[in-house]
């Protein structure tokens, strides 16, 4: 259905229903994200670091840690929305685009929005969060493996797993 002031059809409740399974099962990506973050701001407060390049890359953990919430944030907030409109909470596209204009979270003055659009709109902010997450996790491992490596920096004895620790627990 195209008409945002008509009520939704079966159809579009279903996909709308679908849409907010499917960013409800993403709940998960979100709490690894937020995970991340926070182990990425402990782990730069708390600890003498092996090099530049761990901090770095840490600190490109916490910062990508920032827009990947306010992703979360957003997606959160859509798949509440999809959900009211599969539900029948919210009757139709036109009541939806009445009640975020009166939040002022959309334009008043905006055009209706087809819901293959608002659709589209959400998977691609599903997308963005899931790079930032990703992104996150390949900083996270970078550094951990950089600490892993790490046998010649100032607080190398201090970590545990690095190889000149492990060099007096393996016979050579």
């Amino acid at each position: 259905m195209t008409d945002a002031a008509a009520a939704l059809d079966d159809g579009d409740r279903a996909l709308c229903a679908a849409v907010a399974a499917w960013l409800d099962a993403h709940a998960a990506l979100a709490a690894w994200g937020l995970a991340l973050s926070v182990t990425a701001v402990v782990a730069l407060i708390g600890f003498a670091l092996p090099g530049i390049a761990v901090a770095a890359a840490l600190l490109g953990v916490a910062g990508l840690g920032l827009a990947e919430r306010v992703l979360a944030l957003r997606l959160r907030f859509d798949a509440g929305l999809f959900s009211a409109l599969a539900g029948g909470t919210l009757p139709s596209l036109a009541a939806l685009d009445s009640t975020l204009a009166r939040m002022a979270l959309r334009p008043a003055a905006a055009g209706p929005r087809a819901l293959p659009d608002r659709v589209r709109g959400t998977l691609r902010l599903l997308r963005a969060h899931r790079a930032a997450v990703v992104l996150q996790t390949v900083l996270a491992l970078s550094a951990a493996a950089w600490v892993a490596c790490a046998d010649d920096g100032p607080d190398a004895d201090s970590y545990p797993m690095t190889r000149g620790a492990l060099t007096q627990w393996i016979p050579a």
